[in-house]
């Protein structure tokens, strides 16, 4: 834990706080922080910045709902800034998106977007709002959810084939079909990466057989 007084504030109070989504490491949004909400920060578990521009505290989602419950906060090499890394309730851009960064300022093509999950699933319920012709996604969700329930029942077996034979290569592509064709249904059924991901972290227990147990 870092002790405040070691931070090192500009010659206005302030230090730099990087926002980050912590479960998909996407930056949220870049703010300022001064001693007294930093501390409120860490005392309420909670984003809190002070606005340059109003000249107070802002407590974010104070006003809008949007609260960042703060996970972790690190300090940089040279102690004068900040990553906070946080769980948020909604958007974290007063314009209503999801991140303050959003502008592609320069892409290098050369290099290819880095895979995510949210990526995966942001791609898959586009596909779903605005069809698009020739789109595999597109036409699961056209057939609709009988149509998917098929294809997870099908690339299900596929993997319990792929393993049966002892065939690693074989089993990953076909669990990569079958962790595609499960994400087809979530959006089907407007379940969330985050849904998934907040039951796995609430499960501190996963070497019992939880539901037979409650079955019992």
């Amino acid at each position: 834990m870092f002790n405040i007084d070691s931070l090192k504030f500009d010659a206005n109070g302030l230090i730099p706080a990087v926002v980050v989504d912590y479960q998909t490491n996407k930056v949220l949004t870049v703010a300022y922080m001064n001693r007294e909400s930093l501390q409120i920060s860490i005392d309420e578990k909670r984003t809190c910045f002070w606005s340059r521009s109003r000249q107070e505290l802002w407590r974010k989602g104070e006003t809008s709902g949007n609260v960042q419950h703060i996970v972790k906060i690190v300090a940089d090499c040279d102690a004068d800034a900040l990553t906070v890394f946080v769980k948020k309730e909604g958007p974290a851009c007063h314009t209503g998106a999801e991140s303050c960064f959003n502008d592609v300022v320069f892409e290098n093509e050369d290099i290819p977007d880095a895979f995510t999950y949210q990526g995966l699933m942001n791609l898959i319920i586009g596909r779903k709002e605005e069809k698009k012709e020739g789109s595999y996604t597109t036409y699961l969700f056209e057939k609709g959810i009988d149509k998917i329930l098929k294809k997870v029942g099908e690339e299900s077996t596929e993997v319990i084939v792929g393993a049966k034979n002892n065939d690693k290569k074989e089993t990953i592509y076909e669990i990569a079909d079958l962790a595609y064709h499960v994400m087809v249904l979530m959006a089907q059924m407007g379940i969330s990466v985050d849904d998934i991901t907040s039951e796995l972290a609430s499960r501190h227990v996963i070497d019992k057989k939880v539901k037979q147990e409650k079955m019992v």
